[in-house]
């Protein structure tokens, strides 16, 4: 999400002071390659940052407005340039993110081309990258880390990413399978009631899983792969009593887990085995007021050598702007006026929400 621009209030009966910088596209580029196709970066800048009038003519760029707008709104021009220099296409989606890298404390002097830099996977004419600065940390983390929690709201990443990791480890030998998991929360772990075999029975909870194979392996070889044992997608209770080696095992919807759940599935842990657990706490459907293994998780393996915890936000949602604003509106009427969110997200002494 692209943070609003900073208003002036100008003195009584003054205006803003209105100025202008001028940017140089280096020779060795071209307008093209700036201000992307059809001069979609142009038109997204004057949209995030409207307090703008950008003029492009050759190879030079000049910037109007107030000085406040402008420091932004050269912020992102600067990434653009940069960004072309490296060879990444310039889009619209770039300058929503160079926008929220400027307003983002997190950024501490990193510039967008490097956050968007580090390629997980490309696979099927598409490349997988991180996208905002929370994305890239919880790369990093899987990276160094033996287990690592992906803590956060729908559309940052969490999975997706998580299974991309994977792909690429799985393609580059470094592990013999991938398993994914998640409780299947909504049928109470207890499937037999449902029609259908197996599969069928299963495949409503799992299928997010499936998607994000399908967008990162051919489709006719995931068959193949999952008959081979080479990838297994299973509801969590499959877990228990298995040691899992030389795996790459992600539990997905882990706010739906139980402590005893939790403790059950990393204790699975093998040989050369990477564990990734992510989940948004915010949405535990968790029956009875169970306690989230989620939320208990970090209190209790705080601390604990080669485990990493990775929180994502609202400024790491990469699906449509308005899901990050969403998010946002929603964590406001979570909270209320009086600053009580649990009061208002639980009913008296349970552990999920209304």
């Amino acid at each position: 999400m692209t943070e609003p621009v900073p208003s002036v209030t100008p003195a009584p009966g003054r205006t803003p002071e209105v100025v202008e910088r001028r940017l140089a596209i280096p020779d060795h580029l071209s307008p093209f390659q700036v201000l992307g196709e059809n001069d979609q970066a142009l038109a997204a800048l004057e949209d995030v940052v409207p307090d703008t009038d950008v003029h492009v003519r050759g190879h030079q760029v000049t910037l109007r407005g107030t000085e406040q707008a402008l420091r932004r709104s050269e912020h992102i021009m600067r990434s653009l340039i940069e960004m072309a220099a490296t060879g990444q296409p310039v889009t619209a989606e770039a300058v929503q993110r160079a926008a929220a890298l400027y307003g983002d404390d997190r950024a501490q002097g990193q510039k967008l081309e490097q956050v968007l830099s580090r390629t997980i996977l490309s696979s099927r004419g598409r490349t997988i990258r991180p996208k905002t600065l929370g994305q890239r940390s919880y790369i990093e983390a899987i990276e160094s880390s033996t287990v690592t929690f992906g803590i956060g709201p729908a559309g940052t990443g969490k999975t997706y990413l998580a299974v991309a990791m994977a792909v690429q480890k799985l393609l580059n030998q470094e592990i013999n399978r991938i398993i994914l998991t998640r409780p299947a929360v909504e049928a109470g772990e207890r499937l037999g009631f449902l029609p259908g075999g197996l599969n069928e029975k299963i495949d409503p909870y799992l299928r997010p899983l499936y998607d994000a194979l399908h967008d990162m392996l051919d489709p006719e070889s995931i068959p193949r792969l999952m008959g081979a044992g080479t990838i297994e997608v299973a509801p969590l209770a499959y877990m228990r009593g298995r040691t899992l080696n030389d795996a790459f095992i992600i539990l997905d919807e882990a706010q739906n887990t139980t402590p005893e759940q939790m403790k059950m599935f990393l204790t699975r842990l093998g040989f050369n085995s990477t564990m990734v657990v992510t989940g948004d706490v915010t949405q535990v459907d968790l029956p009875g007021g169970q306690r989230s293994g989620l939320r208990v998780v970090e209190d209790v393996l705080t601390g604990i050598e080669d485990i990493s915890f990775c929180h994502l936000s609202p400024r790491d949602v990469v699906r449509h702007r308005l899901v990050s604003d969403i998010v946002e509106a929603y964590g406001r009427w979570e909270v209320g006026p009086g600053g009580n969110r649990e009061a208002r997200r639980r009913t008296p002494g349970k552990d999920t929400p209304r």
